[in-house]
């Protein structure tokens, strides 16, 4: 029996990946499934190799491979394709496996069980010869390295989703670097068995012994300082193996040191050092006895502590009566040096996947990769908001300014009664042709009732999913009723949950206040925006006519002029509006004409060729953040648009400071009958009421949208209580 650890497997089991894989690039991909049938079909096979792993050389392989195909297919989907992997925790393969949506998941997992294929290859080497010595020496490097490389290239990136309620805690940086130093301490243990068959001197074999004794203690002290702890997770005779392995390394150290004194006829130093090694070994017996370790393990210890017994007995004795030298106190003692001649050899396969399999038999090569397809929709929408916030909203905001800045002078009402003292003014009637075509009162009688459902609708939804968690909640208590459930209470576990609902119900209640507020506004205007579904005959009846008599005279030529300058002055504001919407149409085109696909595409090729391996070209093409430059870039032919939006701002500015100028003059020169004034004031009373339509529908259209936009977000909150609870009754 080999008195060396070795690592089991994390226990996985199949899973559909084939349909995984189909349905996110049916849903998300620009790419047919069929397209990639035999790439799919390759990953699942691959995956089912991994599945009741075996010990057997050839497995290597068949991780390695498979290790490579993924850091490909990470590249070209998402770490969640909805696809649901399980491992079980390493220690116990009998338990409910941790379930995770994660490809990272899977790609920590599988790299565990190489270095766990290692450790065991180790383990099952014949060490009683020089050959077999060596085979597990290279084996525990091999498992060493492919720890450390766990460690640094990929748990760094392994992040657990937020509210994950079971997490791979053998997938820690601290569980996994406990393991790095264990199959370092076992490596160097092969090495110091070499010295001692090969009978090299005294010295380094002490040296080596010392070594392998810190890298015992390595493994130990990573293991019991964790935060959080991790202690529970390994087996207890585990961390009494490591312990006792510790102090019986130290003990040896201690022996060779105390050997080499005897040689340079150093007797009290001799004495000192097997005092040294008594105590270490006796420490190292308690732990292995109360701990339960291999027999091997107990039956090592035992016989060299008689060693050491009989050792110091006979040199306490020859000093006594011959030597007569003093003995040093162990804090005296020099430290034990050390050689430590074990590394961790990451294996070329691992962190150089093309070694092994080249860049063009990855699976999915032919697809884009996903930080590149996720670059071009962050650029495509970046255009979008650009397009909306920069030109579209800022041309709605400036001319909703200038029509209040108008209204507020009464215009053009006051120049289109001067202008047309008799019937209605040409424009106004288009405006309310506009309002009777669209049944105007009708359409928002039904914008409001559709408001009021879907918000109806969404609260049933919340009020659903909280349904489904208190089902759950009342089910566990039930449960606890009759068994001992070894896990939180569901109001702790589904307290995530159950804040997100709050958030959801804020935001539905400050939307109900919204929708009243809308309400409450087409109650105030209703009348008045029903009178602009009257004939022509009904509304021309319903203004004051100005026509001339001989209680009206005509308006003065200075008038006339403040009247034309101030048509040519809103003239001028109708052409800003125009240059608004015309360079905002330019935009539309020259952004449905503008595809970075081919340059970003390019400038991903240049990462994957000077990356020096192929992980690392995937830090660069996986994360779209390393396309900044090129997206700022290409956004930077938009800038003169922006420009010249805010150009036309400056004018529209100068604009209605001159109408301001001018309408004062114009009102000063007017003498204006009470007759002419009410014209005014009912065509501004009716333009007003058509604007404040046009502000009702927008706001109901604004809030119809929210409300399909958020029954989306509450379907998945939805649905996403039911997975929870479906895991949980998994549990019992």
């Amino acid at each position: 029996m080999s008195n060396l650890l070795a690592v089991p497997f994390k226990k996985t089991y199949q899973i559909d990946v084939a349909s995984a894989a189909r349905t996110y690039l049916s849903d998300n991909g620009d790419t047919h499934p069929d397209a990639v049938k035999t790439d799919i079909k390759q990953w699942h096979e691959m995956r089912q190799k991994i599945v009741g792993l075996d010990v057997h050389a050839t497995r290597v392989i068949d991780l390695l491979q498979y290790h490579a195909q993924l850091t490909s297919i990470l590249t070209k989907f998402p770490i969640d394709i909805q696809l649901e992997i399980a491992y079980a925790p390493v220690f116990s393969p009998s338990v409910v496996p941790v379930t995770m949506r994660s490809l990272m998941f899977e790609r920590a997992a599988v790299v565990f069980n190489l270095g766990a294929l290692y450790s065991q290859l180790a383990g099952f080497e014949d060490r009683s010869n020089v050959d077999g010595i060596k085979r597990a020496a290279a084996f525990f490097q091999n498992a060493s390295g492919v720890f450390s490389y766990l460690r640094t290239s990929i748990l760094p990136h392994f992040q657990i989703p937020p509210g994950e309620e079971h997490s791979p805690t053998d997938l820690s940086t601290p569980f996994v670097q406990a393991l790095e130093y264990l199959t370092l301490a076992q490596t160097q243990e092969c090495f110091w068995q070499k010295a001692k068959i090969d009978n090299l001197k005294n010295a380094l074999i002490s040296k080596l012994a010392g070594a392998t004794m810190n890298f015992y203690k390595n493994s130990l002290s990573v293991i019991l300082d964790a935060n959080p702890p991790i202690r529970h997770l390994y087996p207890s005779d585990w961390l009494s193996h490591i312990e006792a392995k510790q102090y019986h390394f130290e003990a040896v150290a201690q022996y060779r040191r105390s050997r080499e004194e005897l040689e340079k006829s150093r007797y009290g130093f001799e004495i000192a050092y097997l005092t040294q090694a008594q105590l270490a070994i006796k420490k190292g017996y308690d732990v292995a006895r109360r701990g339960r370790v291999l027999p091997t393990i107990l039956n090592d210890i035992q016989s060299f502590q008689d060693i050491i017994k009989k050792e110091l007995a006979r040199a306490e004795r020859d000093n006594d009566l011959i030597y007569h030298q003093d003995i040093p106190t162990g804090s005296l003692l020099p430290a034990i040096q050390q050689a430590a001649i074990a590394q961790a050899t990451i294996p070329k396969e691992l962190s150089y996947p093309n070694v092994l399999v080249h860049y063009n038999q990855m699976l999915f090569s032919s697809l884009m990769g996903w930080g590149t397809r996720e670059a071009i929709n962050i650029y495509n929408d970046r255009k979008k908001n650009l397009i909306q916030e920069e030109l579209v909203g800022v041309a709605r905001e400036s001319k909703n300014t200038a029509e209040l800045f108008l209204q507020s002078l009464n215009l053009p009402a006051s120049l289109e009664a001067l202008e047309r003292p008799v019937g209605l003014p040409p424009s106004f009637l288009k405006k309310a042709e506009e309002v009777r075509l669209e049944n105007g009162p009708a359409k928002i009688e039904a914008a409001i009732e559709d408001l009021y459902r879907l918000s109806r609708q969404n609260y049933k939804l919340l009020n659903e999913a909280m349904d489904i968690l208190d089902q759950e909640a009342s089910e566990d208590e039930s449960t606890r009723e009759n068994l001992s459930l070894d896990r939180p209470p569901s109001h702790e576990a589904n307290a995530h949950l159950v804040d997100q609902e709050r958030r959801y119900r804020t935001i539905l209640d400050q939307a109900a206040i919204s929708d009243e507020t809308i309400r409450t506004k087409w109650d105030q205007w209703e009348r008045n925006i029903s009178e602009l579904t009257w004939d022509e005959a009904e509304l021309e009846a319903s203004i004051p006519s100005s026509t001339s008599s001989t209680t009206q005279p005509r308006s003065s030529n200075t008038t006339d002029i403040h009247a034309r300058n101030l048509r040519s002055l809103l003239e001028s504001l109708s052409d800003i509006y125009r240059d608004r919407e015309n360079l905002i149409q330019r935009t539309k085109t020259l952004i449905e004409a503008d595809d970075i696909q081919p340059r970003i595409m390019k400038t991903a090729s240049g990462f994957e060729r000077l990356a020096e391996t192929v992980v690392e070209a995937q830090k660069h093409i996986t994360n779209p953040a390393m396309f900044e430059d090129v997206l700022n870039d290409e956004l930077g032919k938009y800038d003169k648009f922006v420009q010249w939006m805010r150009n036309l701002e400056v004018k529209q500015e100068d604009i209605l400071g001159s109408v301001k100028s001018e309408n004062e003059l114009f009102l000063q020169s007017r003498k204006d009958s009470e007759i002419i004034k009410a014209r005014e004031q009912a065509l501004q009373s009716l333009d007003l009421s058509y604007h404040k339509y046009k502000e009702i529908i927008q706001n109901l259209e604004e809030g119809i949208n929210f409300y399909n936009d958020l029954t989306g977000i509450l379907l998945q909150f939805k649905d996403a209580c039911r997975q929870w609870c479906n895991q949980r009754k998994h549990e019992i």
